[in-house]
């Protein structure tokens, strides 16, 4: 793993994550995309809510994927600009969205590439929304110093997240045995952090047995936070869904066996200072 005490970005793996990502992008695709547990019960439900979309809304999806997401937002009556730097994730967006082809708009674009970013249109779009991408990528500074330029004025970002405290590469997952007072035992699973503040990068299977292992980028939610407050954002809305009614796995350790534990972070942030972007911290 690469260590850094402050370190937000891990830009020396861009190119090398870029290829995972292709390698994977179809049997990626091929696993998830009709969607699984933590898409139907917790990210997006959360995500929908936390975006309140209105009909005719500009909105853009960054890092997205094969579109799922994209042609829910469609449905519910956004205009969709989405990208992705996959060109092969972009292919089976176009594939599967052909009923909503007049709402959306795929491109492929690089979200560490500020003046591509820029040629989307400045202060074009209500909101942007970026699902369980951010600890896949290997810089977010760019991105996050240019939407305060691609949105309105209190526009809106919606991410969601990996939780940096609870699921990531340094947590370990345990299974102990406790006697309750009855004389009979039960068995509890858990996790312990290993590794939280400090940011660092690590290769991680985000589906066993996917062709390549990608890289998961882990930034303690100060980091994350950090980085939107230093150009403008304010956080007025969090959620933190746990699994409670679906199992994502059907051998070995599983989220529904947790349910005091939350896998995925899902965060608002509203523009709160007009769009143009401050220095980024330190």
């Amino acid at each position: 793993m690469a260590h850094g005490k402050t370190r937000r970005d891990f830009s020396e793996f861009s190119e090398e994550n870029r290829k995972i990502w292709d390698a994977n992008a179809e049997w990626w695709d091929d696993q998830i995309g009709d969607g699984n547990a933590f898409q139907v019960e917790l990210i997006e439900p959360a995500t929908e809510r936390l975006l309140d979309l209105k009909a005719d809304e500009v909105v853009l999806d960054i890092a997205c994927g094969a579109g799922r997401f994209v042609r829910r937002m469609a449905e519910l009556g956004a205009h969709v600009v989405a990208f992705d730097y996959s060109a092969r994730f972009i292919q089976r967006a176009k594939e599967r969205s052909r009923d909503h082809s007049s709402g959306i708009e795929y491109l492929v674009l690089d979200a560490s590439d500020e003046n591509a970013l820029l040629s989307l249109g400045t202060h074009r779009f209500d909101a942007a929304v970026c699902t369980m991408a951010l600890m896949d990528m290997a810089t977010i500074e760019p991105l996050i110093t240019t939407l305060p330029r691609l949105l309105k004025a209190g526009g809106r970002f919606v991410f969601s997240v990996a939780h940096p405290c609870f699921h990531s590469p340094g947590v370990r997952r345990f299974a102990e045995t406790y006697e309750q007072e009855d004389g009979r035992h039960i068995i509890r699973k858990g996790v312990t952090v290993c590794s939280y503040l400090t940011p660092f990068a690590g290769k991680t299977e985000g589906i066993i047995g996917q062709p390549e292992p990608q890289y998961f980028f882990h930034r303690p939610m100060e980091t994350l936070f950090k980085a939107g407050f230093h150009v403008g954002f304010v956080i007025d809305g969090f959620e933190e869904p746990a699994l409670t009614t679906r199992s994502d796995r059907e051998n070995g350790f599983r989220w529904i066996d947790m349910p005091d534990i939350p896998p995925v972070l899902v965060v608002r942030m509203r523009l709160e200072h007009g769009n143009e972007p401050r220095a980024p911290a330190d």
